[in-house]
């Protein structure tokens, strides 16, 4: 007889998740191959999460809920196990992000995570850790539906033009970062400005930080680096608000901002300069 792994759906979301889906699947009447006939995949594949040996993805779960008749409800749960593969220091502040009425960031080095492509995104988490990369990857695609909501947050990004020239995975990559940038230019929920090289010194220069304004709660000034650390101190929160105003009216208009991430799509990282080399230094 095989031997069925006992879950404990209070353990963790991802133990949740499997004894749900392994509930909803016997209460079907389907086997684990039946069940994997239904959804395009292996029934080792489907055993492998019930067991919570392996992370869902969401399409799979979009899948199984069509499949199971759950009206939403592992999907509802994966969202809870996206939010556990996010490092345990961040998750406090990825439960304010998804609240926040108003986000203010700036960054020097990165695309900031909420506008952050997929393949971008998986260059920068796989840097120096492979270790469940892919999950880490659609936790952090996943806190793209704050800016998808019915009720989207403001949100107004300065960023380094270095951040146009650090190649992070690729030209290819870095093309289609890019293009995903200027996709929100009709989003007036989104605001991009670049500050530009030409700036010179600038009020950004201790690193990146984020804003974020709420409706009925203090607002959250976060700062990153090694030690990232949030603070609802409202002499920080005003020093950070004063640094960020500086930086807004250094960086170039959300227009010429634009227009300065396509050129440097085109020149740096465009197709032409792939095949034969031309183009920027």
């Amino acid at each position: 007889m095989t031997n069925i792994r006992e879950l404990d759906p209070s353990a963790s979301p991802l133990d949740y998740y499997g004894a749900e889906l392994r509930r909803f699947r016997e209460a079907a009447g389907l086997t684990l191959k039946q069940l994997g006939a239904c959804v395009f995949c292996t029934g080792s594949l489907i055993g492998q999460i019930e067991t919570a040996r392996k992370v869902a993805t969401k399409d799979f779960t979009l899948r199984v809920d069509t499949a199971l008749d759950t009206e939403g409800a592992l999907m509802r749960i994966w969202r809870l196990v996206m939010r556990s593969q996010l490092p345990a220091w961040f998750q406090p502040y990825a439960d304010m992000e998804a609240r926040a009425t108003h986000i203010y960031g700036f960054e020097a080095q990165l695309v900031p995570g909420l506008l952050q492509a997929e393949a971008y995104a998986r260059a920068v988490l796989g840097a120096f850790d492979q270790d469940k990369l892919d999950e880490r990857v659609a936790a952090r695609m996943e806190r793209h539906r704050t800016l998808e909501r019915d009720d989207p947050p403001l949100f107004w990004a300065v960023m380094s033009e270095a951040v146009l020239h650090q190649e992070i995975g690729g030209r290819e990559v870095m093309r289609n970062q890019l293009a995903h940038l200027l996709s929100f230019r009709d989003n007036h929920w989104v605001n991009v400005q670049i500050l530009p090289f030409s700036a010179g010194a600038h009020a950004g220069l201790n690193g990146s930080f984020t804003a974020l304004r709420f409706d009925d709660d203090p607002d959250v000034v976060y700062d990153e680096g090694y030690e990232p650390r949030m603070s609802a101190n409202p002499e920080e929160l005003k020093a950070r608000s004063l640094r960020y105003d500086h930086l807004q009216a250094a960086a170039l208009s959300v227009g010429k901002s634009a227009e300065l991430i396509a050129r440097v799509m085109e020149e740096r990282y465009g197709e032409q300069r792939e095949a034969d080399g031309s183009g920027l230094a």
